[in-house]
């Protein structure tokens, strides 16, 4: 551990008062390896801000979120989008549509009809790591010493984020007829989707 200022040896010849300011980390590691934790500690900020900067693109599912599907039958399928925390509800929904009609479309139907719906909100949590900083102040005359300290610690916020998930419960149809209620053209939902989030090229 380093000190900030040289010590004095007690006794003084002189019997004075001298006044010593004496600075204590506390850290994770000792101070001689503060700067190498520092960087670590910038380098993961980083990549972490790098990684959830942005919401979540349309893709499957993965670290940051994405689509998956099941086939319940030869033409039901259950969608799912889950978004990350900078994804809205409305983009999750959007998502999950597309994907609908994508996946109608993939296995040979040109309609089909939303029979189940559900659209929810997962909520998690995190605590930024506390680190501590304390100042000694020590007053010593002749053998005797007395002093006092100061300790501030930093850190320790808790932060609630909101990633929503759409799911999406389909039943597909070869021809609009077949079906009743609200159908969806799978190739119209396609383009609308695509042109509203940009996706034309992906």
């Amino acid at each position: 551990m380093r000190v900030g200022r040289r010590c004095i040896r007690w006794p003084d010849p002189h019997h004075k008062i001298r006044k010593i300011e004496i600075y204590v980390y506390t850290e994770w590691h000792c101070q001689e390896r503060l700067e190498g934790v520092m960087t670590r500690v910038i380098a993961l900020s980083v990549l972490a801000l790098l990684l959830a900067s942005c919401a979540t693109g349309y893709q499957k599912q993965g670290l940051t979120g994405g689509f998956s599907e099941t086939q319940l039958s030869e033409n039901i399928f259950r969608v799912s989008f889950n978004g990350n925390a900078y994804t809205s509800a409305e983009r999750a929904a959007d998502f999950t549509l597309l994907r609908s009609a994508e996946l109608a479309g993939e296995n040979g139907f040109s309609y089909f009809a939303i029979i189940d719906a559900d659209q929810s909100t997962q909520l998690s949590t995190y605590t930024t790591p506390t680190r501590s900083y304390t100042t000694a102040n020590v007053y010593g005359s002749g053998n005797y010493a007395t002093g006092s300290a100061t300790t501030t610690t930093t850190g320790g916020q808790t932060y609630i984020y909101s990633k929503p998930r759409s799911t999406n419960t389909i039943v597909c149809f070869h021809n609009k007829d077949e079906a009743s209620g609200i159908v969806y053209e799978t190739k119209f939902v396609i383009r609308s989707i695509r042109e509203k989030y940009d996706l034309v090229g992906e």
